[in-house]
């Protein structure tokens, strides 16, 4: 102890082991104070990695690199050649800097709606085009998330995946501001992609159907009904993804069969187990496709080629 500190202890009538125990505490409650501050934000690397997601701990928020993102190309999406020349269309504008919208990809469970926002990174990654994954549960942060990315030269996605909301969420709110409510000006370096299995992202009820009014020939919306079609109405494309039927689905496991090794033999013996997969599972769609092709692949000792996708479509 410094001669002060023993001086002030004496005159205080403190003993040596006392004070020894005052400091301790005394180092206890500012581990506990500094614990409890935002700590000093990190440089962000933007060159460490092409994805990112936003992070959120005591209070301060941070972009974590992504160092091995998903490696879906669009060579891989089958069945969704529709939304996927839509999708390249806005992302390319967007890449080269002229007018692009924020997108809203809903529909049916596995179908392909993220994966189709993933191969659109690895598409135009060489070209500046970055990613920034955030949970709903952070949608609040969007205004500090392009804070940080303003005046950055490369072009970011925002990633918002299965989003739904819930009657009074605050986050909803946030998203519609960062859509379209703002005073300030939207983001020239930055889109919103986003995927939900509800249309208008929002659960909808039987008794709001009886807010509609006839207004001359035409129907009009009840309050409610206007409420949540506001925040769908802000993205300025809707994307549609419906149920496989039969064709479609087997073609989609032939696909991932031959990204296994599987020979055109193979694949014809796989059929019938590829059917009964999706009867057991009860649902026809891109992610169940791959989960049979990966079971089967497991079984018989196969392995994707090297540099190709190991992620589950989604």
């Amino acid at each position: 102890m410094s001669r002060s500190t023993r001086t002030i202890a004496a005159e205080a009538g403190v003993g040596n082991s006392d004070l020894a125990q005052l400091i301790a505490r005394a180092h206890t409650f500012l581990d506990r104070v500094e614990a409890a501050l935002p700590a000093v934000p990190t440089p962000i690397d933007w060159h460490a990695a092409v994805a990112f997601r936003w992070r959120k701990s005591n209070g301060r928020g941070w972009l974590q690199p992504v160092p091995r993102p998903s490696q879906i190309r669009l060579s891989n999406l089958k069945g969704v050649e529709r939304q996927r020349k839509i999708m390249e269309q806005n992302t390319r504008q967007f890449v080269e800097g002229l007018p692009a919208n924020n997108v809203l990809l809903t529909g049916a469970r596995g179908t392909g709606k993220s994966s189709l926002i993933k191969a659109m990174l690895n598409q135009y990654a060489p070209r500046g085009l970055r990613l920034i994954e955030v949970d709903k549960s952070e949608l609040v942060d969007l205004g500090e998330i392009t804070d940080l990315i303003e005046g950055r030269p490369e072009r970011f996605i925002i990633f918002c995946d299965d989003l739904s909301f819930d009657e009074g969420d605050a986050s909803y709110k946030a998203l519609k501001v960062a859509l379209d409510g703002s005073v300030n000006a939207a983001s020239e370096n930055s889109v919103i992609y986003a995927t939900s299995n509800r249309r208008h992202l929002l659960p909808e009820y039987m008794h709001e159907n009886l807010e509609y009014k006839h207004v001359g020939e035409e129907i009009h919306p009840g309050e409610s009904a206007e409420e949540k079609i506001s925040l769908s109405e802000r993205f300025g494309i809707w994307l549609s993804f419906y149920p496989f039927d039969q064709d479609e689905y087997l073609a989609i496991v032939e696909h991932w069969l031959k990204h296994f090794g599987f020979s055109a033999p193979e694949v014809a013996a796989a059929r019938a187990d590829a059917l009964t997969w999706t009867i057991e599972r009860g649902s026809r769609s891109g992610r169940v496709a791959w989960q049979f092709a990966r079971d089967r692949a497991g079984k018989l000792g196969k392995s994707p080629s090297a540099g190709t996708s190991r992620r589950a479509p989604r």
